[in-house]
């Protein structure tokens, strides 16, 4: 069995059962993702679009791809096809856009709101508000989008007990969302999936209710930018 491999099952065995693994293949190669797809996973992410549409038109077709990164408005033509799952839509005009590009193609995507939950300005997200108000009535605008829960990445620090608080956050936004109740109601919302914890902090994100994690490095080794 060789490292990649080693390093996937060491990380399927830390996370609970249930929770999904993304394999977060950005700058690596199709012959690592598909060493990966010959033991067994079928979850990877990429950050930048591109990225993605090449690797998706060398490898096998049952992966399911996830866009974890950025997307910009002009971007979501490419993979409106064949994406198995956003997880970044951190504004209403990206919402608009992906439900046009899946009418072309007579799908309904699945897609994650991103709640901005950390210090940093460099990352990105909507604020909750933005989120309540989406999901009380966005099938009605958007019928070619399922929206099926969150996305958040911790602010970038050894703080441990920052991370925590901000998964805790994250969560508890999740929970309040995915529960209708007197104040609001979100009855055409099915929220299932928590996307919360990468490399450095999965091990807190599924302590404080994750159900799918985006590992990266911890499995592919570190990055290459150069390339």
């Amino acid at each position: 069995m060789n490292h990649l491999v080693e390093n996937l099952k060491q990380i399927q065995n830390e996370i609970p059962t249930g929770t999904t693994l993304v394999a977060v293949s950005k700058t690596k190669p199709a012959e690592a993702i598909q060493e990966l797809h010959d033991a067994g996973q079928r979850d990877f992410g990429e950050n930048k679009v591109q990225e993605l549409v090449a690797k998706y038109e060398v490898l096998p077709k049952d992966i399911q791809w996830h866009l974890i990164g950025h997307l910009q408005k002009n971007k979501v033509k490419y993979i409106a096809e064949f994406v198995h799952l956003i997880h970044s839509v951190d504004n209403l005009d990206l919402l608009k856009e992906i439900n046009k590009q899946a009418a072309k193609f007579n799908r309904v995507i699945p897609c994650l709101l991103q709640i901005k939950i950390a210090e940093e300005d460099s990352k990105f997200g909507m604020k909750p508000e933005l989120a309540e108000q989406i999901l009380a009535d966005y099938k009605t605008h958007f019928p070619n989008v399922e929206i099926i829960g969150l996305m958040g990445m911790a602010t970038f620090t050894d703080d441990q007990d920052q991370i925590r608080n901000e998964f805790k956050f994250l969560k508890s936004i999740f929970e309040k969302l995915k529960t209708p109740n007197s104040e609001h109601t979100t009855p055409n919302s099915q929220l299932t999936t928590l996307s919360m914890g990468m490399s450095g902090d999965y091990k807190i994100a599924v302590e404080e209710g994750s159900t799918m994690v985006r590992v990266g490095s911890s499995i592919f080794g570190e990055r290459n930018y150069t390339v």
